[in-house]
């Protein structure tokens, strides 16, 4: 029940955009507003959770995880709340829906990257690996069935996807609140000075491998969510396929990259040449799919293809999780995840509005714009991330994976 408490959390994080991308349409239709507005509810929430997530890692690390994880959800909820009722009774209602979604976006901030750091907290070795793969799968799961549960919602009306953020949270809270039990530190947490320079000292010194982590975390979701976006734009497009359909369609890679996430993560235990060599392998498939694409354009070879793209992403992403979540002490590993999921979810916002502007420019620049992206990953990751090639005892005893690792 502590597993599933935690995977509960980044579920609602996804949830957030993913959910409402199927009633944007009614909502500009019915608000009578411009294409540019539609897309700031979006934005809002991504750029409030970007800038709140940093400030609430840090402030897991000086308190404790649920005490930032469960007002974050209940601000999180009540965001949501407010926009569904202005959007159902409202005369001003897209100012509301706005406000709305900028608390949600400040609430989401505390939900999934706080979570990674909880896992590392409570869980060590193999079973942290085995955990962080489940809530990278839990993250897959809501991917896939957002889209599906918005547009169900939307065939009562077009705002019930709003109403439905506080059940979620509700049950999330709980959920956290009777299953989650911190471990209680009896250490005076430190003062801001004191962090500020332990922070400073993590990065000048592991500054490259965490570039390298960051950075690949980062890549893997824009291209992800970017092929999402022109899948999207071809099946409407040159398919005429749109509602449910079109969301069951987008499932598809999604679902090959959640199990890949599940069974990695269930794998890896806490063998650190492994998951480099698989962070290794997943973007070279990543590179190979990418670049092939641009010889396929019938949707089943396509989404052939494109499968693999997918495998790739669910081999790196609960590796480079495993790397971050147990590289840094307990103490500062709120910040240093927070900060790896904001760059995260950077990936996923500036995805769709560049490759919209790649898909203009031309279709094989993109894909091979993108290969070459995943290309670069897998360089630097080879180079920046260097394992010991024997542990002794001494080092099998140490408690993080920061700890054991030797970088360049």
């Amino acid at each position: 029940m502590t597993i599933f408490a935690i995977s509960s959390i980044p579920l609602i994080l996804v949830l957030g955009n993913s959910m409402l991308i199927p009633i944007l349409p009614k909502m500009k239709s019915v608000l009578h507003i411009s294409q540019l507005k539609v897309s700031l509810v979006i934005s809002a929430f991504s750029i409030a959770a970007a800038i709140s997530i940093p400030i609430l890692g840090y402030l897991s690390d000086r308190f404790s995880r649920k005490a930032v994880i469960i007002p974050a959800l209940i601000l999180y909820g009540s965001g949501g709340l407010l926009a569904g009722v202005a959007a159902a009774w409202f005369s001003n209602a897209y100012v509301w829906i706005m406000v709305g979604r900028i608390m949600q976006g400040i609430g989401a901030a505390g939900t999934a990257p706080i979570a990674m750091a909880l896992t590392g907290d409570l869980f060590k070795g193999g079973e942290q690996s085995k955990v962080l793969g489940l809530v990278e799968a839990s993250n897959g799961i809501g991917k896939v069935i957002s889209p599906l549960i918005g547009a169900l919602f939307a065939l009562l009306f077009w705002y019930v996807a709003f109403f439905a953020f506080p059940i979620f949270c509700f049950l999330s809270v709980l959920l956290t609140i009777f299953f989650i039990k911190e471990k209680k530190t009896k250490k005076e947490p430190p003062s801001f000075g004191t962090y500020v320079k332990g922070l400073a000292s993590v990065f000048k010194t592991e500054g490259r491998w965490l570039f390298a982590a960051y950075l690949t975390g980062a890549i893997c979701l824009f291209t992800l969510f970017g092929i999402l976006f022109y899948i999207s734009d071809i099946l409407e497009k040159r398919y005429q396929i749109d509602g449910v359909l079109k969301g069951g369609i987008l499932a598809i890679p999604l679902l090959f990259m959640t199990t890949t996430s599940y069974f990695t993560g269930a794998k890896i235990g806490k063998r650190m040449k492994r998951m480099k060599s698989l962070i290794i392998l997943g973007l070279l498939l990543m590179t190979v799919s990418f670049a092939s694409l641009i010889f396929f354009q019938k949707l089943v070879p396509f989404f052939t293809v494109l499968a693999v793209s997918s495998i790739g992403t669910g081999l790196v992403l609960p590796c480079i999780n495993s790397f971050i979540s147990g590289s840094v002490p307990t103490d500062k590993r709120g910040f240093v995840t927070s900060l790896y999921g904001s760059v995260r979810f950077l990936g996923v916002a500036i995805g769709p509005p560049i490759f919209s502007k790649l898909m203009e420019w031309s279709r094989t620049g993109m894909f091979l714009t993108t290969a070459g992206l995943t290309f670069i990953c897998a360089l630097l990751c080879m180079f920046l991330i260097r394992v010991a090639k024997k542990e002794s005892s001494k080092e099998k005893e140490k408690d993080t994976l920061f700890e054991k690792l030797q970088f360049t």
